[in-house]
């Protein structure tokens, strides 16, 4: 790719980024990564603050590689613009650690340097998470780990119901679950199905539990598992609350403990804790049995391109500190995520039991932009909300509200 072309990429995909986020602010003038021995991590973790071991191990992978670490929390959208204008300037930080789907936005504007570039070392990493920060057969970052989605059951209001939470293997025994709660005057599962990023997450596992592909959105797997949800809606399984739902509400109407079951992420085990009755949790089920495929969440850990190639071999080994075994453990521990190594995989499911679930959830796990999807996947992802929401809501077939979603992902 050509100087003139590359600039000209970067520009466009800045313009599109800071539209979307209709006025973020832009980078600041003392945001330069080269000043002296300092090199600059941009991150997605504002809530952590100077004194937490976050920032505490940055600077102790800074200090094991010589240098000084100068490290600024961003919102995760507001991070995005700040890294495609910082990649326009030639000024982008040392280490930038991303949300796992801006890898390919990043990539496509030739900001980042690839593995083979860098050197970074990713033999150890699960493919099934790798495949997030992966483009044309490229690799762009490490993951530092990954949340993903399972289903958080009420134990005394299935136990009161009848039910056993391990016969659910599919979804003709979550349904059937679902109808012995009715049964027993309980409502049977919460779920967010807004029409935002949110809702589509949220009905991957179940899309792609299908055998579905989003290359293919109106394919009759795409169709069933739609139709999965309309009918829930209908027998009155759910609840019309769901078309609006956030994540977080939906886990506030789990809270209630009038629900049996609830769709949601492994960020909530630190509010489950708090429940005020007996809570457990299962793999999203596939329709015809064993985990479905969730998406994942969670972040890379990337090295951006510099004028000063020089840095390249410092900044592979921060981002080596960062992503080592003993260094993730402590991290995704922090971050309530799971890592993307096996084998601290195995260690975090033996320090705690109920993590189980969540390692084989995410285990079974895929990237939303894999497939080589890459920057794709934000209009199939609006497509698909946009089916999901016109189906939920009355107004079209699960059959109609996918041919139209395709149709859209292909023109937009």
């Amino acid at each position: 790719m050509t100087g003139l072309s590359r600039r000209r990429r970067l520009a466009a995909v800045a313009v599109i980024a800071l539209a979307a986020a209709a006025g973020s602010a832009c980078s600041s003038s003392g945001d330069s990564p080269t000043d002296g021995g300092a090199y600059l991590v941009w991150d997605p973790y504002p809530q952590f603050a100077a004194d937490s071991e976050w920032v505490s191990l940055l600077k102790k992978c800074g200090t094991t590689a010589g240098v000084t670490v100068e490290r600024t929390g961003y919102d995760t959208t507001d991070l995005t613009n700040k890294a495609l204008l910082a990649a326009q300037q030639a000024n982008s930080p040392d280490v930038l650690i991303v949300d796992n789907p801006v890898i390919s936005t990043l990539a496509e504007a030739g900001a980042l340097t690839t593995t083979d570039d860098n050197k970074l070392d990713v033999s150890a990493m699960a493919a099934n998470l790798l495949g997030a920060g992966q483009s044309e057969g490229k690799t762009y970052g490490v993951p530092i780990g990954a949340n993903t989605l399972a289903l958080y059951y009420n134990k005394d209001l299935l136990t009161a119901a009848g039910v056993d939470p391990t016969t659910v293997k599919d979804w003709t025994s979550l349904t059937a679950a679902l109808t012995k709660v009715k049964a027993a005057g309980k409502k049977g599962i919460t779920f967010s199905a807004i029409g935002t990023e949110e809702g589509s997450f949220q009905f991957l596992p179940w899309f792609w539990g299908s055998g579905a592909q989003l290359t293919s959105l109106d394919s009759p797997q795409a169709v069933s598992a739609l139709t999965l949800w309309t009918d829930w809606l209908k027998q009155g399984h759910a609840p019309n609350s769901v078309i609006n739902n956030t994540q977080t509400t939906s886990w506030q109407e789990f809270a209630t403990g009038d629900y049996a079951f609830a769709e949601n992420g492994t960020w909530q085990l630190a509010n489950a804790e708090k429940l005020g009755f007996s809570y457990g949790t299962i793999a999203i089920p596939a329709s015809a049995g064993g985990p479905a495929p969730a998406p994942t969440g969670g972040e890379f850990v990337s090295i951006p391109v510099q004028k000063n190639t020089g840095r390249y071999d410092t900044s592979q080994k921060l981002v080596a500190c960062l992503t080592s075994a003993d260094n993730l453990l402590t991290t995704d521990t922090t971050l309530s995520y799971v890592a993307p190594v096996t084998a601290v995989q195995d260690r975090q499911a033996t320090a705690d039991p109920k993590l189980k679930v969540w390692v084989e959830a995410v285990r079974a796990a895929k990237g939303r932009t894999g497939d080589n999807l890459g920057t794709k996947y934000p209009k199939i992802s609006e497509s698909l909300w946009t089916a999901v929401q016109a189906a939920l809501s009355g107004g079209k077939s699960p059959r109609e509200a996918l041919a139209a979603a395709q149709a859209a992902a292909t023109t937009r």
